[in-house]
C-alpha cells in the first residue's frame, strides 16, 4: 500500500546582536500564490515561477480575550511538550511548535482533529481559535531601531497533488501561510529548498532543519513556521561589568564562566523554592524570566513540577525591587534537530500519526483512500544567545504529511545564577511563551 506524507517543519529565531542584520525581504510575490517553485540548491531543470511572498494573516490584531485564549493553548502544550526534552542545555518554541501544529490542525477532522486538540489545548469554536492565532501574528509583526520580530509561515506542496481550498485559504488568511508546489519525487532537492527558506528567515541561525531522509518521495506536503527576534534590553549590561565568576555546571561542578552583573529595579520574586527575574526588552511587550531554584541541585525537582499555571503563579509574584543581578552570558543551540512524532504521541495524538487511520481530509481529500495524509514527523530546531545587549534566539518546525496506504524580601534582593536555571521568552501582555529554554552550562556565543 502506498503512504503519503505529511511534515511539520518549524522555525524560531531571536537575536540582539548589533553586528547582526534582519532576514532578507521576501522575494517578489508571484501572482499565483500556488506557482511552482524549483528548489534553489540545484539546478533548475526548467525556468519557473517565483516563490510566493507570505502574506500578512487578514485578521485584526488580537484583542486581549483573543491573546489569552492562545497564550493558554501555546503555554499549557508547550510546557506539556518541554516535559518531554533530554537533558543539558536545551531550548524549545512552544509558540513555533504550536503555529503548525495549529495549521496542521486546520486540516484534521473526527477523532484526529480531536486528540490534536486536546493536546494543544484548544478551547471553543475552532474558527474562534484561528482567528485569536491570526490575530497574534499581526500583533507580533514588529520592526523597529531596538526589535526585529519577523513570522513567516509556509505551505510546501507536491506538485499536481490538490490541496482542499478552504484549507489553503484558511491557512493563508489566518496564518499568512502561501502554498509553494515543489517536486517530492526529487526529496533532497527538496529538502535543501526547504532547509534553505528556513535558514533565510532565521537570520541563517538555524540551519539543515530537516535532516537527510527527513522526507522522502511519498511526503506530498511540509508546513513551515519560521520565526525571527532580535531585540535589545530595556537596560543593558554594561560590558566593564562582565567577568569571569563561579558556575556550577549540573550543580556540582564548579567552573568559571563570563558573567554579566548589574544593580537596579528589576521584577523579582523569591517563592515555591525558587527565585525569578524578569528583564524586559526595549521594545514588543517582550521580556525573559529566569527561573533559579533556592537548590543547587534543585532543577530537576523544578522542572518535574513545572505547567503553565506554576509558571503564571511565579510570574504574579513578582514585584520591583531593587537587585542585585548576576548572570552568565549563555549560547544554546543544540545541533541536532528535535523529532516531536514520539513526544506528541505520548501526549495524546497518535492518530495523526498513524497510515490509513489520520483523517487530514480537510486539507487534503483523494478519492483513493490510500492517497490520503497522515503526519510523518514533526522536526525542531532552536537557537537562543543572551549577551549583555540582549537577546538572539532562533527555532524551526517542519510537521511533514505522508499519503497512508510568596516568602518575605530582603530589601535588597540578588539573583546570583551560578548554577543550572531555566529561562522563558515571553509576550508580556498576554504571558504567551515564545521560548523556554535550560542552561546547565552556559557558554557564550562567539559570533
Amino acid at each position: 500500500m502506498r503512504t503519503l506524507r505529511l511534515l511539520l517543519a518549524l522555525t524560531l529565531a531571536c537575536g540582539t546582536s548589533a553586528t547582526n542584520e534582519p532576514p532578507a525581504p521576501s522575494p517578489t510575490p508571484s501572482p499565483d500564490p500556488a506557482a511552482e517553485a524549483t528548489p534553489t540548491d540545484e539546478p533548475a531543470a526548467r525556468p519557473t515561477p517565483t516563490a510566493p511572498t507570505e502574506p500578512s494573516p487578514t485578521v485584526p490584531a488580537a484583542t486581549e480575550d483573543q491573546a489569552a485564549l492562545f497564550a493558554r493553548s501555546v503555554n499549557a502544550f508547550g510546557l506539556d511538550l518541554w516535559k518531554h526534552v533530554g537533558p543539558g542545555n536545551q531550548t524549545i518554541s512552544p509558540a513555533s511548535v504550536a503555529i503548525a501544529l495549529d495549521m496542521t490542525f486546520a486540516g484534521a477532522r473526527g477523532e484526529t482533529a480531536d486528540q490534536m486538540a486536546r493536546v494543544l489545548h484548544v478551547e471553543g469554536d475552532r474558527d474562534a481559535f484561528h482567528a485569536a492565532a491570526g490575530g497574534m501574528l499581526v500583533r507580533w509583526s514588529a520592526a523597529s531601531d531596538d526589535l526585529t520580530l519577523a513570522i513567516a509561515n509556509r505551505l510546501f506542496g507536491h506538485e499536481g497533488f490538490a490541496f482542499e481550498a478552504p484549507f489553503l485559504a484558511l491557512t493563508s488568511e489566518r496564518y499568512g501561510a502561501p502554498l509553494e508546489r515543489v517536486d517530492f519525487s526529487a526529496p533532497e532537492p527538496a529538502r535543501q529548498h526547504i532547509n534553505g527558506w528556513v535558514a533565510q528567515r532565521t537570520n541563517d541561525r538555524i540551519r539543515d532543519l530537516i535532516p537527510p531522509r527527513g522526507i522522502d518521495d511519498q511526503t506530498r506536503m511540509v508546513l513551515t513556521n519560521a520565526i525571527y527576534l532580535l531585540a535589545k534590553w530595556e537596560v543593558p549590561f554594561e560590558s566593564r561589568a562582565t567577568r569571569p565568576a563561579t558556575f556550577h555546571v549540573n550543580g556540582t561542578e564548579a567552573r568559571q564562566v563570563p558573567t554579566m552583573h548589574a544593580t537596579g529595579t528589576r521584577r523579582f520574586a523569591q517563592v515555591d523554592g525558587v527565585r525569578v527575574l524578569e528583564l524586559p526588552y526595549r521594545a514588543g511587550g517582550l521580556s525573559m524570566l529566569f527561573v533559579l531554584p533556592d537548590a543547587r541541585d534543585g532543577l530537576s525537582a523544578v522542572e518535574s513540577r513545572l505547567d503553565a499555571s506554576t509558571l503564571a503563579r511565579w510570574a504574579a509574584a513578582m514585584t520591583p525591587q531593587h537587585t542585585q543581578v548576576a548572570l552568565p552570558k549563555f549560547r544554546v543551540a543544540p545541533e541536532t534537530t528535535f523529532a516531536l512524532a514520539d513526544a506528541l504521541k505520548a501526549l495524546g495524538m497518535p492518530l495523526a500519526f498513524e497510515r490509513g487511520a489520520a483523517d487530514f481530509t480537510a486539507m487534503a481529500n483523494p478519492t483513493n483512500p490510500a492517497d490520503r495524509l497522515s503526519i510523518s514527523q514533526v522536526f525542531h530546531k532552536a537557537f537562543v544567545d543572551v549577551n549583555e545587549e540582549g537577546t538572539e534566539a532562533a527555532a524551526a518546525t517542519a510537521v511533514a504529511m505522508m499519503r497512508a496506504g510568596g516568602m518575605p524580601m530582603a530589601p535588597q534582593a540578588q539573583f546570583v545564577a551560578d548554577h543550572p536555571f531555566l529561562f522563558f521568552l515571553r509576550d508580556t501582555s498576554s504571558g504567551a511563551v515564545l521560548f523556554v529554554g535550560r542552561v546547565v552550562e552556559p557558554i557564550a556565543g562567539t559570533d
